[in-house]
């Protein structure tokens, strides 16, 4: 925000003239710029603190990645899952502060990788505070976290270590530069050579984290196989429910509450006026509307589900509900700040269907992922994507991206079809660059013996073989009903 200025010049005339006058011009106009400067550090503390606010539930997800994950996994593995979110966090955050946050937001650089700011090196300045690095880093960790949903079980510790680091300080940071930062090839926000026109508009990441999260996780639950037992000899699948429908509706919750700050926070700022000041309308409530598209899409993605599942299983099934809404939040997540409430609620009742859809798939296909983390980010990552350049809104568009009055916006609002071809490019350059890393990764970790666990090990379970002892001890009580305790 610009201070204003006052001219002592200027206003000598209006005083009168004379001596007396030139004084008081002078007076008026240094307590005019101290007030004026008061207006621009309170501007800039309210951004920051709004800014750090959102990180703070962003990175409270981590708990509810935690506990949802804990819940969906066998009683015998529940440490082992948690403390890979707990290292997914400690190390993705040594790992974007010495390369990953430069790759992604060093600017000025070039359309494909960032080249400033390692190890935070001239920060703060002008462009980014700490709050912005805190917040980003926060995005990082939760691509990590999808991730590891999808190889739980039967993973080897040192893996979890390796792919962490390398998806965080590398692979994410890369993606996150290309449709993010300024200089990427494919952002909306570049000055000039905006793709087909228009950029893609990922607002909080379907794509640049759902997406290269679930691919990441894909690439290592084909590469080390299913869990033992989920397919039996026919290769008809054999349902492994997780221990604990509490902890998947308490992560649920925690990670809808944590969503307040991805997609809302993603402004970054919150105390700027659209056209004149002094109306009611303005950025806060862009923000506002976000949190509403956001509720709208998980709440219709929800209830699809439970009917869904209903008709097809004959039950109200409490983990589907829960998924499929994850499912319709990261489906709106790209298109949240440009759509109508009306529209995130078709968003969220196809990303449902696309999420059964792909479990059916993933079925047949023989594909084991234990959280559907792949089919659930990166397939309703992907109907979002698509979502967002069919129901993006002309009015929103500019507002968000303003200084390209002619942009393309969505298809079925009128806006051709420039937008929904730069999303198809955004899709298909994050699977190709996601799978040829982080597939290698996985590749050579599995011929260096470093992915799987062992047979003995994966039956006995990863909390006793690797973490020292269970989660829970199990006790038979007066010869009758088994319980489980919590261990200290």
């Amino acid at each position: 925000m610009a201070a204003y200025t006052c001219s002592a010049t200027d206003l000598h005339p209006l005083l009168g003239g004379g001596a007396n006058a030139t004084a008081a011009a002078e007076y008026i106009c240094g307590r005019f710029e101290a007030i004026s400067n008061k207006f621009v550090d309170t501007t800039y503390a309210v951004d920051n603190t709004f800014l750090l606010f959102s990180a703070y539930l962003v990175f409270a997800m981590q708990l509810g990645f935690a506990m949802l994950c804990a819940g969906s996994v066998r009683a015998k593995n529940t440490m082992n899952i948690m403390l890979t979110n707990v290292l997914d966090a400690a190390t993705g955050g040594i790992f974007f502060y010495v390369f990953g946050f430069a790759f992604a937001f060093g600017t000025p650089s070039n359309g494909f990788i960032g080249k400033h700011f390692f190890g935070l090196d001239k920060i703060p300045s002008s462009g980014f505070d700490y709050g912005y690095f805190l917040f980003q880093w926060a995005f990082a960790i939760a691509a990590a976290g999808i991730t590891s949903g999808s190889i739980a079980e039967r993973t080897q510790f040192v893996a979890y270590l390796i792919y962490s680091s390398v998806l965080t300080g590398l692979v994410y940071p890369i993606v996150a530069h290309w449709f993010w930062c300024s200089d990427g090839w494919g952002s909306a926000a570049r000055g000039e050579g905006l793709l087909f026109g228009s950029g893609v508009i990922d607002f909080a990441g379907s794509g640049v984290v759902h997406l290269v999260g679930a691919v990441a996780g894909l690439w290592g639950a084909v590469i080390e196989g299913p869990r033992i037992g989920r397919f039996d000899h026919s290769g008809k699948a054999v349902p492994m429910k997780g221990h604990s429908g509490t902890l998947v509706i308490l992560g649920t919750f925690l990670l809808w509450f944590g969503w307040y700050g991805f997609n809302p926070g993603s402004f970054l700022n919150i105390l700027k006026a659209y056209g004149e000041s002094g109306s009611y309308y303005g950025q806060w409530s862009a923000v506002g509307r976000t949190a509403v598209t956001t509720t709208l899409a998980g709440c219709s993605a929800a209830l699809t589900t439970l009917f869904a599942k209903r008709m097809q299983t004959g039950h109200w099934n409490v983990t589907d509900v829960c998924n499929g809404l994850l499912g319709g939040f990261a489906a709106v997540t790209g298109g949240c700040a440009v759509v109508d409430p009306w529209a995130a609620i078709i968003c969220g009742f196809v990303a449902a269907w696309v999420l059964i859809g792909f479990n059916m798939l993933a079925e047949k296909l023989k594909y084991d992922d234990p959280l559907e983390a792949a089919q659930l980010h990166g397939g309703c990552g992907t109907w979002g994507i698509i979502f967002t350049a069919l129901f993006a809104k002309k009015e929103y568009v500019n507002e968000v991206y303003p200084g390209l009055p002619s942009r393309p916006y969505g298809l079925f609002m009128g806006g051709g079809a420039r937008l929904l071809a730069a999303h198809v490019v955004q899709i298909l350059s994050i699977i190709a660059w996601v799978s040829v890393t982080m597939g290698t990764v996985f590749f050579v970790l599995l011929k260096l013996d470093l992915l799987r666990i062992s047979h003995d090990e994966e039956m006995a379970g990863l909390d006793l073989t690797s973490h020292g002892g269970m989660a829970y001890e199990y006790n038979e009580k007066n010869g009758r009903n088994p319980v489980f305790e919590a261990t200290v």
